[in-house]
């Protein structure tokens, strides 16, 4: 046989407040027809059994607790069902990284400076990156100076966080949305 392993026993799938699992004495129980009335939980329990119904409770902390006689398998679904409703409108703020070099020419500045206002307006964030490469990093007052007149550039369309700073052979700076200019 195999040898006994430490696990932890397993947790019975127990449906917490619902019917029998609510631990309170008392309830204001709502019913579908629209009464609610403060009761026992044992009578609120059988009177929304008698009903087809389960009595679940929708709000703990209240005082006194607020108990629903509803279907529990519809309940869930709706409740599923709001919670990817919520999902689907919050938006995830990412970072979109721009790089550069010290001698960027105005054209490529310029293609990667309204990449940026795009970014901007979608409402996530921009890191501009200065990469030195081999003798470039001598010449860091290049890059910070192109850093300067990106976050210039950029003002209307975002608010810089902090100033450009240089780590290891890479000067970057960021850029956060103003909340004026998301558009969705």
């Amino acid at each position: 046989m195999y040898p006994s392993r430490n696990f932890p026993p397993r947790r019975q799938n127990r449906r917490e407040n619902v019917n029998e699992s609510i631990r309170v004495r008392e309830v204001r129980a709502v019913f579908p027809d629209g009464t609610a009335e403060v009761m026992p939980t044992a009578q609120a329990l059988r009177k929304a059994q008698e009903m087809g119904l389960d009595l679940v409770l929708v709000s703990p902390t209240a005082v006194p607790p607020v108990a629903k006689a509803v279907d529990y398998g519809h309940y869930q679904y709706e409740q599923k069902k709001k919670q990817h409703e919520a999902k689907k409108k919050q938006h995830v703020v990412q970072v979109k990284e721009l790089k550069f070099r010290p001698n960027t020419d105005d054209h490529d500045y310029e293609f990667k400076k309204n990449h940026a206002i795009r970014f901007l307006k979608e409402g996530n964030r921009v890191k501009a990156v200065v990469q030195f490469r081999g003798r470039e990093i001598a010449h860091t007052d290049l890059g910070r100076k192109l850093l300067t007149r990106f976050a210039e550039d950029l003002v209307a369309f975002g608010s810089v966080e902090g100033t450009a700073r240089l780590e290891g052979r890479n000067a970057h700076i960021l850029i956060s949305p103003t909340k004026s200019v998301k558009t969705s």
